[in-house]
């Protein structure tokens, strides 16, 4: 195939699981596995080192630097770098924590492979992968906050759009703008809503009733 391959970063510190799941995704001709890392400090030594990666498969109960502080520190030094959250845990707290932190998206250890190798292709592609559990039981469960900053129409606009299939740089061209001016609303947005995935603006617009679904 001529098109790049996306490149993973697999971090858990089951051994046997991250080995099968390497194999496993060794199968699709599109991935390529980078490294893996037993848990976020072992991730933070090397990822550095491994700056082409593309996306990381994060775990989150992890020793020394668990999954939530390790997306964290990955979407602070890398934005670019998209981290799809893989747990066991369908609890509503854990997806939002993973979700506040930066992920892009959230799946459980026994999705299917193919349900797998969508959502890492999706948030490959879209910077964000939206499913059950990043929608209803998600929202339902969401608290109300007092605080709700004042967004301006051009924003609005841009977050009505994130909700769609639509990449970046096609929203710019939907909004007539540059794709740097795209850039500056969701940077705006991200400061002030306090999220930093494309995933987060979602949650955020259809919990206040802000995008139309």
């Amino acid at each position: 195939m001529s098109e790049e391959k996306i490149k993973i970063a697999i971090v858990d510190d089951h051994t046997l699981f991250r080995s099968g799941l390497a194999t496993l995704l060794d199968e699709f001709d599109d991935i390529e596995i980078i490294f893996q890392a037993t848990n976020g400090q072992d991730l933070q030594e090397k990822l550095p080192k491994q700056t082409d990666v593309h996306l990381v498969l994060m775990d989150i109960n992890m020793p020394i630097t668990d999954g939530y502080a390790a997306t964290t520190w990955v979407k602070d030094n890398y934005p670019n770098i998209g981290v799809l959250a893989l747990s066991m845990h369908e609890d509503e707290e854990a997806i939002i924590k993973m979700l506040k932190a930066g992920a892009g998206g959230y799946m459980l250890k026994h999705s299917t492979p193919n349900d797998l190798f969508h959502a890492i292709k999706t948030i490959h592609e879209k910077k964000f992968f939206i499913n059950e559990l990043v929608s209803g039981r998600l929202f339902a469960a969401l608290k109300d906050e007092n605080f709700r900053p004042t967004l301006t129409e051009k924003e609005l606009t841009f977050l009505q759009h994130c909700s769609s299939e639509l990449t970046y740089k096609e929203i710019a061209d939907m909004m007539f703008v540059s794709p740097r001016t795209v850039d500056n609303y969701r940077e705006s947005l991200f400061s002030k809503l306090s999220v930093k995935s494309r995933t987060g603006l979602v949650v955020y617009g259809i919990k206040h009733a802000l995008i139309k679904i």
